[in-house]
């Protein structure tokens, strides 16, 4: 979980636009941008002001971070590590706000488009059908469906496991649940169903698809990022999202919620993973090369891919067209400019390889 200092995005824009339409589109970018800039801004200095500089945890991508009491109690769930830290600095009843929020973040629902992860608004619903159940367990080695088991993990968790620390102005008082080992599976099976859904109406692997999933998000539908990445495959609205709306016949951009919509998520993510295998980078005929060059896109885009090998388009479809796709992978792996997408590669196709032995 990243702390964060400040917050400064630098995004990268397309400045030499010749069209009116163009020009509306990147004044549109620039907007969606800069407002959510401002917002993340104000959450982090509300956050720093109450909880100290070094203490500011914002949700990510892998990490479910929600703040309730007016910033004073806070839910991180970390999805990579398989943990669940709330955390309160209220200086009176500290153990009455751990005890609400362990409640509210066990029974918690499925539903990401109801809970506003920059506020601290009180909007954690208690479900029936709570996103963790099978994900964590209590004292007894019993699941986690109902407010009645709930509080009396609740109530055992603040008498055996709270600790406390103190972080030189304020004293942190906290509670830790490991997730059960296999929960990476049991947040995975929830979507195969859409998957396999996506997969068919697009024509792309599911085991792609997973893989994808994993290493965006490690499953986490509430998923987040410092560049407003959304949802379980972590689609820009801007970007990936008008990609596909304008592939569909339609006008603009999908809405946070649509892309918080676990669903409608898997299916944009999986409609531009299309767009990319056949449109973008169609012109590599190696379909594991393409594979390659596609998952590489996925995270630094196409025009990124093709650049690696040569600045015009076409001449870098032939280079690519000549090299065995080991070839194509060593050199998107050690060559493309951009440590994250070299990692991401070898992450994506790493966990390919698991989805399809199953």
């Amino acid at each position: 979980m990243k702390k964060f200092l400040a917050l400064a995005l630098v995004v990268p824009l397309l400045i030499s636009c010749s069209s009116k339409k163009d020009d509306a589109y990147n004044e549109a970018f620039v907007k969606d941008t800069n407002g959510f800039d401002i917002l993340m801004g104000q959450f982090a200095h509300n956050i720093e002001n109450i909880w100290g500089i070094k203490e500011v945890l914002i949700a990510g991508p892998k990490d479910y971070v929600k703040y309730t009491d007016q910033y004073l109690t806070r839910s991180h769930i970390n999805f990579d590590e398989g943990t669940i830290t709330i955390e309160t600095i209220a200086g009176t009843e500290p153990a009455a706000h751990l005890r609400q929020a362990i409640i509210n973040t066990l029974l918690m629902g499925d539903d990401p488009g109801s809970i506003d992860l920059y506020s601290d608004a009180n909007d954690v619903v208690i479900s029936k059908e709570p996103f963790l159940y099978g994900q964590v367990v209590d004292n007894t080695g019993q699941p986690i469906r109902w407010e009645g088991r709930a509080s009396k993990f609740a109530d055992y968790l603040l008498q055996t496991r709270m600790k406390s620390r103190s972080t030189g102005l304020k004293i942190v008082y906290s509670v830790t649940i490991n997730l059960v080992p296999n929960h990476l599976d049991k947040r995975a099976h929830k979507y195969l169903g859409m998957v396999r859904k996506a997969s068919k109406k697009y024509g792309v692997d599911e085991s792609l698809i997973l893989a994808i999933m994993q290493t965006e998000s490690s499953f986490n539908p509430y998923a987040v990022s410092h560049a407003d990445a959304l949802g379980l495959m972590q689609v820009v609205q801007h970007s990936a999202g008008v990609d596909v709306f304008k592939s569909q016949g339609k006008w603009g951009k999908p809405s946070r919620s649509f892309l918080f919509d676990p669903e409608s998520n898997i299916d944009t993510g999986t409609a531009y993973l299309a767009i990319l295998q056949e449109s973008y980078l169609g012109g590599i005929d190696n379909p594991t090369s393409r594979r390659y060059a596609v998952i590489t896109a996925y995270n630094g885009g196409a025009g990124s891919v093709l650049r690696v090998f040569n600045n015009d388009k076409n001449r870098a479809f032939s280079i690519i067209n000549s090299m065995t796709p080991g070839d194509v992978y060593q050199v998107l792996t050690t060559r493309h400019p951009s440590a994250e997408s070299r990692h991401y590669l070898y992450k994506v196709n790493t966990a390919q390889k698991s989805y399809r032995r199953r």
